[in-house]
């Protein structure tokens, strides 16, 4: 089978609400919006989590000044530089990434509006890197009931 060579970057909870702050989680394991990308072939990277990575999965609701410190941004970058790595071998061999799945409202990985700490530190280091994606975001409301898959145009 030929591969499909389409690729898209996903905030670690998409496929992992294990991740998530007890309170907020929305779905018992992955979002079901992953059903949409599994169908259309594309392939999905997961980023790392860096909330997790820092405080562990019993840590409590942060904001993002809470988060926003030299040490988590410094966590944030260590953790993308890899998934950068492994991009720009997959965008050197003609695969595409179509683009970046972030989390509406979150400290880490907002994308529209107020930026998380991660996406910031994703983006600033894209750009050095002159690769520009597009995104979506899982909004605040979405769950494995209230499903918004019709709102998904990246594919």
């Amino acid at each position: 089978m030929e591969r499909g060579k389409n690729l898209v970057l996903v905030s670690h909870c998409i496929l992992n609400q294990n991740s998530v702050v007890k309170p907020l989680a929305r779905a018992r394991g992955a979002f079901p919006i992953v059903n949409k990308l599994l169908e259309s072939g594309v392939g999905i990277i997961q980023l790392p989590c860096p909330e997790f990575k820092y405080l562990g999965p019993e840590r409590k609701p942060m904001t993002k000044e809470e988060y926003d410190t030299k040490e988590y941004r410094r966590l944030c970058k260590e953790l993308f530089l890899p998934v950068l790595s492994e991009l720009k071998q997959y965008i050197s061999s003609d695969y595409e990434i179509l683009g970046i799945i972030g989390i509406n409202e979150s400290p880490t990985c907002s994308i529209s509006g107020k930026r998380g700490v991660f996406m910031q530190e994703i983006f600033k280091i894209l750009e050095e890197e002159n690769i520009y994606l597009k995104y979506f975001e899982i909004p605040t409301d979405y769950s494995e009931k209230n499903n918004y898959i019709k709102s998904f145009h990246f594919i």
